[in-house]
């Protein structure tokens, strides 16, 4: 237990040799030797009817040495056993407790609780080397050798060369027991000694990171336990060079030292970062031996420091697109010398090795159902397949949905709106704050945003607001402010030549402008006719599933995500956050070297589609300026949601008749001709 396997095993077996057969990974550094202790146990006792035996203690080997020895010099609480010690003589049920247990299930803000199945790059392996002997002239390093090959069937072992100048002194210190830190990734290369401690050396962690246009995301993870330690995260610096994505590679093709000092900024917070995560998990840098990151090509190439120019334009070609294995000191990583990196894939010129982790992650290849996987940001990075086929695709989505060019627009933080309701017959609004729980029509929320007050918009806010809008009646299915209900309400306000809407009347005054919808709708149809081309690709006029990932994914509502038309209609419970997904795969491929192979096989498999090389890009564009869209159905969404009836509102916000729901196609084609 916790895992549920059950099998027979011969009376003698070790507890520690059945788990591993029935693949429980219960960890031992040591061997075996009952020094390091990661293999406790409990046995449960009494009568379990749901597996039809007795267990009892009665039912396993007395104490034997090797738990007497350590329970004397270390710790072994009442009633636990150390597995490689303790043998089976009948019917037991075993429980892996949570604080040695290998595959135990771990929440990370809400957002990482799947388990990890233990096969790291890095394996700990405890030896005793034979001392050295007049008659046998073997050198230290090479009797080490000798005795891994021995102990953990290591063989072709090499060794970084920055420990060849400590191997006796190490040796000595531990008297001849020593820990070793093997790195092995793929099993066509040789295991590599990257480290080397004296006596028992317990502990082993590795760092998974989402380089971000906006954030830099990072978890500190234990390679013997999969537990996550710590987890932190920072603005990416590189926002001072430029707000998106092209503003970065336009910097560095401006300035001669721009591509340099991107990558050195991104790598100090980076630095800062692992500083960070393991003050918080009380981890010295030194123990971090592993690490793997993720980020859309731009943030990739300018963390290995290559220059991202060819980026931007066509054909956007990449300058590595497969895993990239280096040694974090060759890159001014602050962790052990020996320490391994790590980089996924990337799947095209503008899908970068971020998306490649959220399909490990989510894993749409896995499945039958047909899979939507959107990465909302800067840059949408979309995902759409099954176990048949994959395509995927970037949209220039721009800031706008994390509160650039938007009037009232800031990021995530105490004191942004996040939330709002508008009432469909008053037009009043209420809303929510971060950091706070009322709404704004509840007691006490005054004096709640006391502390903060109620500085602007945030992402997730500004969808609903204009979905609110749409469903109101605010805003006609084009995106126009109904200039005629200023007489029905005074949110409705004029700004120049065309209106807005009044959110919240104080310091700041937070109003919703023509300019703000349309910076929303262009940023929606970008998304949308992405994805559109996927679905013309996959021959498919519907999603069975989608996945919304990223920081800014998590909080978007699903509902009003479809109102707006930012992804097609789709049965409102099969829309999920999946949170950093990125993350997520970044974390699987660094506890688990199995997940490195199957993304690195599946990238070779999806099908890239280049969005600004598509005809029929601009058509889907244009349709889905509209809300929901222009010509696309949402039958799924309308027995969720009542939607309006559609009405002709002019740029001038004055209102005309009500038109039908579905426009002839000539009327499509002139309306199309003249946008």
């Amino acid at each position: 237990m916790p895992s549920g396997k059950r099998g027979h095993f011969p009376v003698g077996t070790t507890v520690l040799e059945a788990a591993r057969t029935l693949g429980v990974y219960v960890e031992s550094v040591c061997g075996g030797r009952g020094i390091c202790g990661r293999c406790q146990i409990d046995v449960q006792e009494g009568r379990f009817a749901k597996h039809g035996i007795t267990s009892s203690n009665d039912h396993i080997s007395e104490f034997g040495p090797k738990e007497k020895r350590y329970a004397e010099k270390r710790d072994l609480k009442d009633g636990r056993r150390l597995s490689c010690s303790a043998t089976i003589l009948g019917d037991l049920v075993v429980d892996v407790p949570q604080d040695v247990q290998v595959n135990a299930q771990v929440v990370r803000k809400d957002a990482d609780t799947r388990i990890i199945e233990r096969n790291p790059a890095v394996h700990m392996c405890y030896v005793e080397v034979e001392e050295p002997d007049m008659h046998k002239p073997l050198g230290d390093l090479d009797r080490l050798k000798a005795a891994l090959e021995k102990e953990w069937g290591i063989r072709n072992l090499d060794v970084d060369a920055y420990l060849l100048p400590q191997i006796q002194k190490i040796l000595r210190k531990g008297e001849w027991s020593v820990t070793a830190a093997i790195h092995h990734d793929e099993e066509t290369s040789r295991p590599v000694m990257i480290g080397l401690w004296p006596g028992l050396k317990n502990e082993a962690y590795g760092i998974a990171c989402d380089i971000g246009s906006t954030t830099i995301a990072m978890h500190l993870s234990s390679l013997l336990s999969v537990r996550t330690i710590a987890s932190a995260g920072t603005s990416n610096p590189q926002i001072r060079f430029g707000e998106d994505l092209m503003s970065r590679v336009s910097y560095v093709m401006m300035n001669p030292d721009g591509r340099e000092g991107m990558t050195n900024a991104v790598r100090e917070a980076i630095n800062e970062l692992i500083g960070r995560v393991c003050a918080e998990g009380n981890v010295a840098r030194e123990d971090i031996l592993d690490a793997v990151f993720v980020g859309n090509p731009i943030m990739h190439h300018l963390f290995l420091g290559i220059d991202p120019t060819e980026l931007g334009g066509a054909p956007f070609a990449l300058a590595v697109s497969g895993a990239v294995h280096l040694k974090a000191s060759e890159i001014g990583l602050a962790m052990n010398p020996g320490s391994r990196v790590y980089m996924l894939p990337c799947i095209a010129g503008h899908v970068g090795a971020d998306a490649a982790a959220a399909t490990l992650a989510e894993g749409p290849h896995r499945q039958d159902e047909m899979m939507l996987l959107v990465d909302v940001g800067t840059n949408a990075e979309i995902v759409l397949g099954n176990r048949q086929r994959t395509v995927a695709a970037s949209s220039p989505t721009g800031p706008a949905f994390e509160g650039a060019e938007i009037s009232g627009g800031q990021r995530a933080a105490p004191g942004a709106i996040e939330r709002v309701r508008i009432d469909p017959v008053t037009l009043e609004p209420r809303f929510r704050v971060i950091g706070t729980e009322q709404w704004s029509d509840e007691a006490g929320f005054a004096d709640a945003v006391q502390a903060s007050g109620i500085t602007g918009i945030c992402g997730s806010a500004i969808i609903e607001v204009v979905a609110e809008m749409y469903l109101s009646g605010i805003i006609s299915e084009d995106g126009v402010v109904d200039g005629s209900l200023a007489a029905k309400s005074p949110r409705i306000r004029p700004t120049g030549r065309t209106f807005s809407y009044l959110l919240h009347e104080g310091s700041p005054t937070i109003i919703i402008t023509q300019n703000d919808v349309r910076a929303i709708q262009l940023a929606k149809a970008a998304l949308y006719a992405g994805v559109k081309l996927l679905m013309d690709k996959q021959g498919i006029d519907h999603v069975d599933q989608i996945r919304f990932a990223g920081a800014f994914g998590s909080f978007i509502d699903p509902k009003y995500a479809m109102v707006l038309g930012l992804i097609p209609d789709c049965d409102l419970d099969k829309v999920k956050a999946v949170g950093n997904a990125a993350g997520t795969g970044a974390r699987m491929a660094l506890l688990n070297r199995d997940y490195r192979r199957e993304i690195e096989d599946t990238v070779t498999r999806i099908e890239k589609i280049e969005t600004a090389l598509e005809p029929k890009f601009q058509e889907h564009f244009v349709y889905a300026m509209a809300m929901p869209n222009k010509v696309d159905p949402f039958p799924k969404l309308s027995l969720a949601v009542t939607l309006p009836p559609r009405k002709n509102v002019g740029e001038d916000g004055q209102a005309g008749d009500a038109t039908p729901r579905r426009r002839s196609r000539e009327d499509r084609a002139a309306r199309r001709s003249r946008e």
